[in-house]
């Protein structure tokens, strides 16, 4: 019952980050399904479940407020995916601690990623308006008419991180949104805004990506755990982005930042002593 419990909470917070913030919801997933006595690979695999499902839900919330670019997003994913199934065949081959180790140096990047952006958003406060801010659709990258036109350097940097994104995806179980939405603001010019419900698109097509990568692996978690994280996760991920649509997120990214450095250390207390 206790564990239940723990997911429903658990998985109302995940929801809520995926969002109002484009990302942050595995963070909190693998741990919890670590304490819930999940191994580190049933937990990376059972989170790719809980965030690629969430996410999905946030997107399709977020495309009815406005505040995703449905092609940009699936493009971004689509080149995404070869680093995702790549990621996912390497986490079959690395122990356990080292798994767990790796995870807790990437929440300790997030948290500092956070507090970046925290920053960033300060300095760039004001109210959204669509008829301002929305990016044109009218600067592709590649054309081939009339003419072939290709802004080579912006296609490399969206190549090489969309690949690294992937590559985390499949690795970790993570859906990598703190890192595709400063992705989305450098390399294809969004607004910050457009760029938490568009990584919502990307997280959804890597999760899938990576998960039918491991699906072949029979790699099983606890799927009563997956399913109560992921129902109440969806709950959430909608409140999230109604919340992202109309009100200022600044608080709750602040809080989830702590939360993750929290976390972080959990885990690293967790696989330290198994690697020394």
């Amino acid at each position: 019952m206790i564990e239940i419990v723990l997911a429903v909470v658990a998985g109302a917070l995940i929801g809520l980050s995926l969002g109002a913030l484009g990302g942050g919801g595995s963070i909190l997933a693998v741990p919890v399904l670590l304490a819930l006595g999940q191994s580190a690979t049933q937990a990376t695999t059972g989170s790719l479940v809980v965030v690629g499902v969430t996410s999905l839900a946030g997107a399709v919330t977020a495309r009815r407020a406005g505040t995703v670019l449905l092609a940009r997003g699936a493009a971004f994913g689509a080149v995404a995916i070869g680093g995702a199934v790549a990621g996912a065949h390497l986490s079959a081959t690395v122990p356990e601690p080292v798994l767990l180790a790796a995870f807790s140096a990437l929440m300790l990047l997030v948290a500092g990623l956070m507090a970046a952006r925290q920053l960033r958003s300060r300095r760039a406060a004001g109210p959204l308006d669509p008829a301002v801010e929305r990016p044109g659709l009218d600067d592709p990258i590649i054309t081939f008419s009339p003419t072939f036109m290709c802004q080579c350097p912006r296609a490399l940097k969206v190549v090489v991180t969309a690949t690294v994104v992937g590559l985390l995806t499949g690795f970790l179980g993570v859906g990598g949104g703190f890192l595709v939405v400063p992705a989305l603001v450098l390399a294809l010019a969004l607004p910050m805004r457009y760029a938490a419900g568009t990584s919502l698109v990307v997280i959804t097509i890597t999760s899938a990506a990576a998960l039918a990568t491991r699906a072949g692996a029979g790699i099983a978690p606890d799927w009563g755990l997956v399913v109560a994280l992921t129902l109440t996760s969806i709950v959430g991920s909608v409140v999230g982005a109604r919340v992202a649509a109309r009100a200022d997120t600044a608080r709750l990214s602040a809080a989830f930042t702590g939360l993750v450095l929290a976390v972080a250390a959990y885990v690293a207390v967790q696989a330290l002593p198994a690697l020394v």
